[in-house]
Order: structure tokens, then sequence, then C-alpha cells
């Protein structure tokens, strides 16, 4: 079956976890499902003693369904996540010519204003605060306040589409800065799939695993092959850091 065709035979299952249990992945997640791909195998020969600790064949069969599901999701996550770097390398060049161009705005609309107290206010006030969401909302506002009262900016020889230009630049960074941010709903969304077919996959993992070193606890040979090379690995590393301090 291909990693789509799991994918859409476990959505449901994978779904149904609830948003508060989610968790981020404790490993990587492409290690995590060559284990999971590898345990399969490995239990191929063992099913009949699996069998008889709790571990059904159809329990068995589902593993490389479930790592099938989480593969896909996990595509599907790494495909938004390189969208997210390439808005974040965007945002890096488009940003600093925005925050020139509210500079300028401001400075205009100041001029044109500088008689006018309640005006000069809103000025002011749309001057205040910091940030990249403050930046945006700022060429928003002067979008519309300079629209409102173009007469006196006309009356300085201002060009009144560049508030036109503030407005669109305004909408294109307010999106561009979701994506850079992994704000926007369709990459929230692809993540906590991803990470809930984790979790579904991690489940089985987890119950094959301890019942295989229940089973061959005596079986060295065998029991290899439910423990897990990553941690392994790791727990190996940092022993030999330990030992080097």
């Amino acid at each position: 079956m291909a990693n789509f065709d799991d994918y859409k035979a476990k959505l449901n299952a994978i779904m149904a976890i609830p948003d508060q249990d989610v968790k981020n992945p404790s490993q990587p997640v492409d290690t995590f499902l060559q284990e999971a791909e590898n345990l399969f195998k490995w239990t191929l020969d063992d099913a009949a003693q699996l069998n008889t600790v709790g571990i059904s064949n159809e329990m068995l069969n589902d593993l490389p369904v479930r790592a099938g599901a989480c593969r896909e999701a996990q595509s599907v996550w790494n495909k938004d996540f390189r969208s997210q770097k390439e808005a974040q390398k965007l945002w890096g060049v488009k940003a600093p010519a925005a925050y020139d161009f509210r500079e300028e705005l401001l400075r205009a609309i100041r001029y044109a204003y500088r008689k006018d107290a309640v005006l000069l206010s809103r000025v002011t006030a749309i001057s205040k605060g910091d940030g990249h969401a403050d930046m945006i909302q700022d060429l928003n506002d002067i979008a519309v306040l300079g629209k409102e009262n173009n007469d006196l900016l006309n009356a300085i020889g201002f060009d009144t589409a560049k508030l036109d230009t503030a407005a669109n630049m305004a909408d294109e960074l307010a999106e561009l800065l979701a994506e850079a941010n992994g704000d926007k709903a369709e990459q929230n969304e692809s993540k906590v799939i991803r990470d809930k077919a984790y979790m579904h996959l991690k489940e089985l993992v987890d119950e094959v695993r301890a019942a295989g070193k229940y089973v061959f606890h005596k079986d060295k040979t065998r029991y290899k092959g439910y423990t897990s090379s990553y941690w392994k690995n790791k727990k190996r590393t940092n022993n030999s850091l330990v030992e080097l301090q």
C-alpha cells in the first residue's frame, strides 16, 4: 500500500487523538520511521510467540500501515516547513524596504498635517510601537488616514498612489510574516497531523517492543530486535561525554 493510501486509511484514527495530548516527536521522525519498519520485519519470525502475549497478527500488520501514514504526514509537513524557510528568506529581503517606506510616509504625513493638531495626534499614535506586526499595521493605518485627508497631502505634492502601495504592502507582508512564523492555519494543521501520526505509530511500536522484550528476555539474539538503536546510540554517546568530563 502506498504511503498516501496508508495516510487515508489511518487519518480518522490519527485525528481522533486529542489536540491537548499532542507532543513533539522525541526523536527524529525519519529515524523512527525506519526503526518502525525494521521492527515489523523483525516480528515476522516471532508472530506466534508475540500472539501468546496479546500482540495479534492484525496489530503487527498495522505497523507498516501506521508507518506509511506517518511518512506521508511527515512529507506534507516537510513541504510546508520548506515553504516557511523560503518565506523567512523573502521576509529578510522585503522587510527592510517596508520599514524605510513606512518612515518615508510618516515624514510626509507629519509635514502635511503639521498644522492640524487632531490629525497630527493620529500620526503620533500610528508611529508608536515597534516590531514587525506594528510596522505592517502602521502601513495600513497610514493608507487609511492619508486617503481620508488627501487634500493636505496633495497640497505638499505627495504622490497619493503611495497610499495604495502601502495598503497592498501591508496585506502582502501580513501574509508573508504569517508564513515565515509558521502561523498560517495549513502549516499548523500539517504539524499537528504529523505529530499525531507519530504518536499513533509510537503507541503501537512501544507495545510491540514491550511484548518482544518480555517474551525474549532470555534470548539476547531476538531481544535486540525490540530495542531502539537510536536511544541505544544516544545513551552510549552521553556516557562517552560523561567519561570525558
